[in-house]
């Protein structure tokens, strides 16, 4: 009776852990009496590991069964615990029940259900971190832990993952460089394809020299959960002094930017504040650990985002680097602290009421800010040669330059609504401008900032062409040279003096031995006049004349200069302004002469100020286009990047009309009129053909920079194609498909923002309207043909044509015109759909036997067809059955026939369907993840745009929403491609597990159905009942 009393004691403690709001330690104690009570341990174990088992068969995570594991977990681990407290010797046989219990766990680990596996190493896990700190187990039991956990590391069941890493956790040695568990945390890190286990191992693994780099790594993570957990591992187990200065910067530019607001929260309130605690509060040293010189772009978001988490009122109170002025004393000034008094000036203003009165305590009054940083930039330090050649000397150079960048730019912040204050900066910034030791790089700020405070084009366009004319042609004192005839005929003239000089001094002396003093007297004036003539004479031979005159400078550095206050003025002024004579006679004088100068950077910025004023008139655009044309084909590369960027301005504004070829001048024209209509004719055919000649030069010219070897230059002509084409002013399905050819090349992969413009561009372009999905149609042959006939040295050969295929499907689909398209009569009863219906077909009959007419009659499954095209396409599709005969292929017609004769309305059933299947979403999928894809492409180094194993995150939750479209349906083929649209057929595959997915095979793949696994479910349960059933006959 006793035993069963005890029994039920074991019985009674699992049904009670079993309730919410249980008392766990009381259980243990109570259930701990109970086991200190008995003399057959085994007896104990053996029940104790059998009732574990009722809670151990359940996968879901039931509160009640969570309860129970937590409970075995506290019961096993308190004898542990007891025996380090006591210090006593029966801690050996208190230990027996958790061998026991390991020793279970262990054998369990292997089991086939799923269940078993998941709550084997969840028990591991909670029971060794229900050790104490201190806690050492038996040397044989650990690795028997360590091997069995990371076998289940290796589960395809992500859950068991999770469990078996956090188990890991405290088996990992960080010192040990081969630490398995290091090893493959790591490894799960990089290519665990769930995103849960990612973030399990980002929370137990330890930091080291091994693994920061990895956790680092994961702050680029496909999911945000992943990011946030890098962000929050790095807050609390890393010191800043661990990571460089580049990765603290890169780390505070992803998270500041990162797309995710929760991101963006961890960043500024967990890594930054943890930072600031290291640095004792103190934002300037945080600062100085940044190197704010070198990247004020993330230093600026760093500062907004500390002023934003306390109140402004304390930044500006705390502000010791003013003094009385409200200036920092220029010997003071430091790269941190201007910067940081810039911004705070800055997000002062962006409050508002709010932050004015704020600001008056932070800023002087406009004139003596002038002043102020007329005294700092008057004392820049010019380098000679030598100097620049000394790095020290250099980077003190970059240091004032920097402190002057950003005491200009706290000029935006000032109220100069006051007229004194105002005329006085803008006098002080002109005199700081024509000013010889003002640096190039201050230039552009200081012109700027002048600009911004005048408000009149024609003021502006006066006071530039002032300050041009002063630096261009500065006043210069010059040593006016003398004539040798001048000289001697001075020299005679003081030898004629010097002879009278010595005569009337003998006739004094004669005067005075006789006494003669009133002719003495007048010899005495007469000598004295006759000295000052002679000393005047003697000083003009010593002293050259001095004239001053205006000198023109040609030097790189004052043309340099004088150019970016020309651009800055240019990139200001309004474009209705047009070409006035003072532009002109800059143009004339500075901009032309500028684009043949010898220096690249003089040259660089003619052309931008070239671009600019052709800008400002089309005639003036037309007569420059041939200079343009000829700096892009012979200039170095940033030349080139400037004038073609030029070039697309001009094609955006005023379209390609203005630059035909013009023939003839007026007197032709005149003679035009007696022509008779024939002439006429021929003349006007001729001018077409010409034109016409023009425009597909221009074209060609510019396409040409698709194929260049500099991705800058690539990038720029795509993204300028691309710009023209969405705003209608080009129409190209050749271009169209050189774009998307170049999209999917392998060449591009490492081209981010080329890839991620032409992935926004595709989907934003042809959704648009009707016609411009019939010019992918239109692309649709010419550039699958393209990749077929590629040899197989070229790049193209690599690409995965039926993802080409599925996009350009997906991208003329009916159903993604946007609503006001469908509502127009763009939306007709024959589909852009059904169109390409007909081309494909007919690409298939021209050659039956090709190896590409499974990729065609895949699409032609993907397609959207209406009911109009139901009867031409069914002839062609009989046709193709009689000629075809690869046994994929025909199937695959023989279903999209089937479709078609089953439902007249299929066109309707169609869209429907799509519709019901998540379209929608797929739509905006489209629109985002295209461009998305491309960057994770870059990340996870794919050759494919778009292709990618299904490790990849995106690709997973693009999957998971087609897998609505049909469940059951299984393709291995279709499982190669992400950007996957097809309604018809679904990807049917655990998205968050590790395996592997087959390549393309011809038959279709045979799996368990659900029955089976229900059936295989309930044997393991059964096994598990057959205990339950031993214990209720006892």
């Amino acid at each position: 009776m006793g035993a069963k009393k005890k029994l039920l004691q074991i019985k009674e403690a699992f049904q009670l852990a079993q309730k919410p709001h249980q008392n766990h330690a009381k259980l243990v104690v109570g259930l701990k009496s109970t086991y200190n009570q008995l003399e057959d341990k085994e007896d104990f174990h053996e029940k104790f590991v059998h009732f574990l088992k009722y809670a151990m068969i359940i996968y879901r995570r039931e509160p009640a069964v969570e309860q129970v594991i937590d409970f075995v977990a506290k019961f096993v681990t308190s004898f542990y615990q007891m025996e380090k407290e006591d210090g006593s010797e029966e801690g050996e046989e208190d230990n027996l029940l958790l061998n026991y219990v390991f020793n279970f766990l262990l054998e369990s680990h292997n089991a086939n259900n799923h269940a078993v596996r998941f709550r084997t190493c969840q028990l591991v896990n909670k029971i060794l971190g229900n050790m104490p700190e201190n806690a050492q187990i038996d040397d044989d039991l650990f690795d028997k832990i360590n091997e069995a956990m990371l076998i289940r590391l290796k589960d395809k069941f992500s859950n068991v993952r999770i469990q078996a890493v956090l188990a890991l956790s405290r088996l990992q040695d960080p010192k040990d460089e081969n630490c398995p568990v290091v090893n493959i945390y790591n490894t799960l890190l990089e290519n665990d394809s769930n995103s849960e286990v990612r973030r399990a191992v980002l929370s137990c693994i330890a930091p080291s020299a091994r693994t920061l780099p990895k956790i680092v790594g994961r702050t680029l993570d496909v999911k945000e959960a992943v990011r946030k957990q890098a962000y929050e591992v790095l807050a609390e187990k890393v010191h800043m002094r661990a990571l460089s200065i580049a990765q603290r910067v890169k780390l505070l530019q992803q998270g500041l930017n990162d797309r995710s607001d929760a991101v963006k929260e961890v960043m500024k309130k967990k890594l930054l504040q943890a930072w600031l605690r290291l640095t004792e509060g103190d934002v300037l040293e945080l600062l100085h650990r940044l190197d704010v010189e070198n990247c004020p772009e993330v230093a600026i978001p760093v500062l907004n985002a500390v002023f934003s988490l306390s109140p402004l009122h304390d930044f500006v109170q705390n502000c010791k680097n003013l003094d009385s002025r409200k200036l920092i004393p220029l010997e003071d000034l430091t790269a941190e602290n201007v910067l940081y008094w810039r911004c705070l000036c800055e997000y002062l203003k962006s409050k508002g009421e709010e932050g004015e009165d704020l600001l008056e305590q932070m800023l002087p009054e406009p004139a003596i800010y002038a002043d102020y940083l007329l005294s700092y930039l008057q004392n820049m330090p010019v380098l000679s040669e030598e100097q620049k050649e000394d790095f020290t000397c250099f980077e003190n150079l970059m240091t004032k330059e920097f402190i002057g960048q950003q005491l200009i730019l706290i000029i935006g912040c000032m109220d100069t609504t006051e007229e004194g204050g105002r005329k006085h900066l803008l006098v002080t910034l002109q005199k700081i401008l024509i000013l010889p030791a003002t640096s190039t790089a201050l230039i552009s700020l200081l012109a700027e900032r002048l600009l911004s405070i005048i408000e009149d084009d024609d003021r502006r366009i006066q006071i530039i062409a002032e300050i041009i004319s002063e630096v261009r042609e500065p006043i210069v004192t010059v040593d006016q040279p003398v004539d040798a005839a001048e000289i001697r005929k001075r020299e005679l003239k003081l030898a004629e003096i010097k002879v009278k000089l010595f005569e009337a001094k003998e006739a004094l002396e004669e005067c005075i031995t006789l006494q003669d003093f009133n002719r003495a007297s007048v010899l005495k004036e007469k000598i004295t006049e006759l000295e000052h003539r002679k000393n005047d004479l003697i000083k003009e031979a010593e002293e050259p004349e001095i004239e001053e005159m205006r000198v023109e400078k040609n030097d790189p550095e004052t043309l340099l200069k004088c150019l970016m206050m020309c651009y800055e003025l240019l990139k200001i002024m309004s474009l209705s302004k047009g070409i006035g004579p003072t532009i002109n006679e800059i143009i004339e004088s500075l901009i032309l002469p500028g684009i043949t100068n010898v220096h690249p950077a003089v040259r660089n910025m003619a052309v931008l100020c070239l671009g600019c004023c052709a800008l400002q008139n089309k005639e003036f655009a037309r007569q420059q286009l041939a200079l343009l044309l000829q700096v892009l084909q012979i200039d170095n590369i940033k030349v080139k990047l400037s004038a073609l960027k030029a070039i697309f301005d001009q094609l955006m504004l005023f379209g390609i009309e203005p630059f035909k070829a013009r023939r003839g001048n007026d007197s032709q024209s005149e003679d035009a009129h007696i022509r008779t209509e024939n002439c006429e004719e021929e003349s006007e055919t001729i001018e077409e053909e010409e034109e016409t000649a023009t425009i597909h030069s221009l074209l060609q010219l510019l396409s040409g920079f698709l194929d260049s070897e500099f991705s800058e230059l690539r990038t720029e002509a795509a993204e300028g194609i691309a710009k023209l084409m969405f705003s209608g002013r080009l129409i190209s399905a050749k271009l169209l498909s050189r774009l998307v050819l170049l999209w999917y090349n392998p060449v591009t992969e490492e081209d981010i923002r080329l890839r991620h413009c032409l992935g926004v561009f595709f989907p934003l372009f042809a959704y648009a309207n009707r016609s411009n999905q019939e010019c992918f149609e239109e692309a649709y042959l010419p550039t699958l043909q393209t990749l077929l006939n590629a040899p197989a040295t070229s790049p193209l050969a690599e690409v995965d044509i039926s993802n080409v295929s599925e996009l350009l499907v997906d991208l003329t689909r009916p159903s993604g015109l946007k609503p006001q398209s469908k509502k127009s009569q763009d939306y007709q009863d024959l589909t852009v759909h059904d169109s390409l219906a007909m081309k494909i077909c007919n690409g298939i009959l021209m050659d039956p036997t090709a190896p590409d007419v499974r990729i065609y009659a895949k699409a032609l499954n993907s397609l959207e067809l209406s009911s109009s095209s139901t009867e031409n396409l069914l002839v062609l599709l009989n046709e193709i059955l009689e000629k075809v005969k690869d046994k994929m292929c025909q199937r695959a017609i023989e279903k999209i026939k089937m479709n078609l004769t089953k439902d007249p309305n299929v066109g309707k059933d169609h869209s429907e369907r799509t519709e019901e299947t998540g379209l929608s979403e797929r739509r905006q999928e489209t629109d985002i993840t295209l461009s998305e894809n491309t960057l994770q492409n870059e990340e996870e180094n794919n050759e494919d745009v778009l292709h990618t194993p299904v490790k990849s995150e995106a690709t997973a939750k693009l999957k998971s929403t087609r897998n609505k479209a049909g469940r059951g349906q299984w393709k291995a083929a279709e499982a190669r491609s992400v950007s996957r649209r097809k309604t018809g057929t679904t990807v049917k595959c655990g998205t968050e597990s590790g395996d592997e997915i087959p390549e393309s095979v011809p038959m279709a793949r045979s799996r368990p159905s659900r029955r089976a696994k229900t059936v295989a479910l309930e044997k393991t349960r059964m096994n598990l009942s057959r205990l339950l059933n031993t214990e209720a006959d006892q």
